[in-house]
């Protein structure tokens, strides 16, 4: 099964692009979705986290308390690289995990959505990178309108990740998203069919 990573910047549309792709079948992992199971309540991630940083990043229930861990790490590149070190490897564990499913079920590629793929630097580990462009002033615009964040904290975000440029170095394939939902279910139907076609010569 060729393993294709998805990967694009904060507020870019992946999960929309992500979620064309799920409609046309093709299985999909998400490392953000993964990266909640791997600090769920009674998981050793979260006993790992709750041992560095102090029972006080834990709600009454147990769960994490994901607010006051990112207050933490914002300003603290010690304290964010100690919580790396904690959920990543988690991540690509279940990741894995996932994938060795999806080799079960006779698809010829699956999608995994990596948001810091560039980041961690684990493009060499998929035999094809797709990513999701949008011109920065766009990307701040959404994200101040979905997380109500200020001008400055929302570049300051994009400042904390990898370039746009740094992402399109890696890119095989690009999606770009700036033309609305119509325009993305184009763009992916076309790239399923040329990765369908690299995956028949890939098996």
């Amino acid at each position: 099964m060729m393993r294709v990573a998805l990967t694009g910047g904060i507020a870019s549309g992946k999960t929309t692009v992500s979620d064309a792709f799920s409609e046309l079948g093709v299985p999909v992992a998400d490392a953000d979705v993964l990266s909640r199971q791997a600090v769920q309540i009674n998981s050793p991630g979260l006993k790992q986290i709750a041992e560095r940083f102090g029972n006080t990043i834990l709600k009454a229930d147990g769960t994490l308390d994901r607010a006051k861990l990112r207050s933490i790490i914002f300003n603290d590149e010690k304290a964010r690289s100690d919580l790396e070190a904690i959920v990543h490897p988690e991540v690509r564990r279940l990741t894995n995990n996932q994938i060795s499913s999806f080799e079960q079920t006779g698809h010829l590629y699956c999608l995994i959505v990596i948001p810091l793929l560039v980041e961690t630097g684990q493009q060499k580990r998929y035999d094809h990178v797709v990513v999701v462009d949008v011109p920065v002033d766009v990307q701040l615009q959404r994200l101040q309108a979905r997380d109500g964040s200020t001008d400055a904290d929302a570049k300051k975000i994009l400042a904390s990740q990898a370039s746009r440029e740094e992402r399109l170095a890696i890119a095989d394939s690009v999606i770009v998203n700036s033309a609305g939902i119509e325009d993305i279910t184009h763009q992916v139907q076309a790239l399923h069919n040329e990765l369908t076609a690299l995956a028949k010569k890939h098996s």
